[in-house]
């Protein structure tokens, strides 16, 4: 026997059963007493199961054994069709007479604002049913449609829908690529669901202009195509989700995507102003660590940082976010009359006197720019697509970028990300910590000196035993080696103190850097004390 939980497409009330592989068994809801026939198909492995927007919402991941594909499948609450003449009669008022936010979407506000004979319905329906109304009026207007529910999965990196009648897939940040039990039936429901989506970001997209990068509301970064100019099986979008609660250090060495060696190995430099680039592949996790890192920063540095579309998320009081933008009205030789670039925020970076810079990835010129400000004593940090130092090496000296090889010294440490499975899963782990030592006087090639480097068969972090930077910082702060290790092991032991105590919410973790920051004995002496 299988026990599984299903619920009511109804009133959405969890049951609980057990029952064979493949065999049929009668349900009847013990709440609105509505029955129906559940089959568990053995061929399906279910993976995980969460709610997403309770009670309404849920989630199952499942994999076929058969041909091992995996379907993350939602599952929403139903409406008979009187509750959908209601649910559209809301819509349509919602959208054309009222200027409605998320707050609204309360029982009380809501009956406020409804005509007398539509009040006269509702009030005829239970509560429970109510609500269940207002959550797809809210889902169809405030929120995002049919895609809503992805929205609210914070495990979700990537939105891609390829066109009309084919899945939706998502990049889940525990199992990868999934295939979704979403789709639009048809070409003018994907034109119009698109439509709304540039909409909310405040931009045209036509014919004459089938493209457009944007930024949602939530800060989500979207690009979206319309019709077959662009791409020949029709209207496309694809969402990289923004996170509001971004992962702390705390969280990296939960995943065990670092180690706390690592950690306070970039503690100390970030602390000291050293240079750092976070290279690796797509989505392996270079912009999380950045805006991990970045929080080493202290508090009362000024920060500039600059980005295409907004991923940095800092508690800093004095940080300057600056955002590229796209331009209007006519082309010049090169560009939209009004664009600002992230060259020209660079530029203005500059002038604003910051401690440290953050570009969220270096592609172009921008980069001379970013290894100038290295040279002239700014403490900078950027991400980059490489694979490997030698990679990197050549991305940088080679069109567009073309940094020449004597202010590649300027850079000082390079962190490898990577993707990798283990056990059916995806995780991030950092592959190696290089240090850029010089340049050969006979060879003229980039020295470099390897800190850390993740084992795969172990799945451990090995320290090589030797860093030319903690050298620097104990030379540079007049400093011992030995009382170097002693404040690197108290590092240590708050990091992981901190671990096994669940702090990672970003306020929280900040605060405790902050104040071990200023007073390192005291800190620990609390800490000493909540441990026992």
């Amino acid at each position: 026997m299988v026990k599984k939980i299903v619920f009511c497409p109804a009133c959405h009330t969890n049951i609980s059963l057990e029952m064979k592989p493949d065999e049929q068994v009668p349900v009847e809801c013990p709440n609105c007493h509505r029955t129906g026939q559940i089959v568990f198909k053995s061929r399906l492995i279910e993976l995980d199961f969460y709610p997403l927007i309770k009670p309404f919402t849920y989630v199952k991941i499942t994999k076929n054994e058969e041909n091992l594909e995996k379907l993350y499948s939602i599952f929403e609450p139903t409406l008979s069709d009187e509750e959908k003449q209601i649910a559209k009669f809301l819509i349509n008022i919602f959208e054309r007479k009222l200027k409605v936010t998320t707050e609204d979407f309360s029982y009380e506000n809501v009956e406020k604002i409804l005509p007398r004979k539509l009040k006269k319905t509702i009030e005829k329906l239970d509560k429970k049913t109510i609500m269940k109304i207002f959550y797809f009026v809210k889902r169809d207007t405030v929120g995002y449609g049919i895609i809503d529910p992805l929205m609210h999965d914070s495990n979700i990196e990537d939105i891609s829908c390829d066109g009309s009648g084919v899945p939706v897939f998502i990049s889940h940040r525990v199992f990868g690529s999934l295939k979704t039990n979403i789709q639009f039936k048809d070409e003018k429901t994907l034109l119009d669901f698109i439509n709304i989506l540039a909409q909310k970001c405040k931009k045209g997209i036509s014919i004459a202009n089938p493209m457009v990068d944007a930024v949602l509301p939530d800060g989500s970064r979207i690009q979206m195509t319309l019709g077959t100019e662009v791409t020949a099986k029709g209207s496309t979008f694809s969402i990289r989700r923004f996170r509001t609660d971004p992962y702390t250090p705390i969280d990296l060495l939960n995943f065990k995507t670092i180690s706390a060696e690592i950690l306070v190995y970039f503690w100390l430099l970030v602390e000291n102003g050293i240079n750092a680039l976070y290279a690796g592949g797509t989505a392996s996790g270079k912009t999380t660590l950045l805006n991990a890192f970045s929080m080493f920063i202290p508090r009362d540095q000024k920060i500039v940082s600059i980005e295409e579309t907004r991923e940095i998320n800092l508690t800093h009081p004095n940080w300057i976010p600056g955002v590229a933008r796209s331009g209007s009205g006519e082309n010049t030789s090169w560009e939209l009359i009004g664009s600002i670039d992230m060259y020209d925020l660079l530029k203005a970076a500059l002038r604003q006197r910051p401690e440290y810079i953050i570009v969220g990835e270096i592609r172009g010129e921008e980069a001379n720019i970013l290894f100038q400000a290295m040279t002239t004593g700014h403490t900078t940090y950027s991400t980059m697509h490489a694979d490997s130092t030698q990679s990197l090496i050549h991305r940088l000296e080679l069109e567009p970028i073309n940094i020449p090889r004597q202010m590649l010294q300027a850079l000082d440490v390079i962190s490898f990300q990577s993707i990798v499975k283990k056990n059916g899963k995806n995780v991030r782990r950092c592959k190696r910590v290089v240090e850029i030592i010089g340049i050969d006087k006979d060879t003229k090639e980039i020295m470099i000196n390897e800190v850390f480097h993740w084992d795969p068969s172990t799945d451990q972090f090995i320290f090589s035993g030797k860093s030319y930077m903690l050298q620097r910082i104990c030379k540079e702060k007049n400093i011992t080696r030995k009382n170097l290790i002693k404040e690197m092991d108290r590092r240590i032991k708050l990091i992981k103190w901190m671990d096994i105590n669940n702090i990672r919410n970003l306020e929280d973790v900040t605060k405790l850097l902050n104040r071990y920051s200023s007073n390192p004995e005291d800190t620990l002496n609390k800490v000493k004390k909540l441990t026992v």
